[in-house]
C-alpha cells in the first residue's frame, strides 16, 4: 500500500509524521522504487504508534521504550501459545500433570 492510501486510512497521522515514524523506525515499511510501501503490519503499528502518542500522550523520547515492551509482550504470548500447543499435544497424564503442578502454584 502507497503513503497515500496509509493516510486515508490510518486517520489523524499527517504525512510529516508518518515520514518521521519511518526515519525513526518505529515504523518499518519495504522501499520499492523509492516509494515506501505498507503492508498491514505497518498499518497496525501506524494506528499503535497515533495511539500512543495522542490517546496516552506519551512523549516521543518515551515511544521506543513503549513499542518495545509491546514487542516483547508479543513475543511472549507468541511462545506461550507454542508451549499451549505442546502442552495439548502430549496425552493425558502429561496434561494432568502438568494441570496439577501449575494448581499448586
Amino acid at each position: 500500500m502507497r503513503e497515500t492510501e496509509v493516510l486515508k486510512m490510518v486517520s489523524g497521522v499527517r504525512r510529516v509524521e508518518l515520514r518521521r515514524w519511518v526515519d525513526l523506525g518505529w515504523v518499518l515499511p519495504e522501499k520499492r522504487s523509492g516509494e515506501l510501501c505498507f503492508r498491514e503490519i505497518d498499518i497496525a503499528r501506524l494506528r499503535l504508534v497515533r495511539e500512543i502518542r495522542r490517546d496516552m500522550a506519551i512523549a516521543e523520547e518515551g515511544v521506543p521504550t513503549v513499542l518495545s515492551l509491546m514487542d516483547q509482550v508479543y513475543g511472549l504470548r507468541k511462545e506461550l501459545r507454542r508451549l499451549a500447543e505442546a502442552v495439548d499435544a502430549q496425552p493425558g497424564q502429561v496434561k494432568k500433570a502438568i494441570a496439577d503442578h501449575m494448581s499448586a502454584r
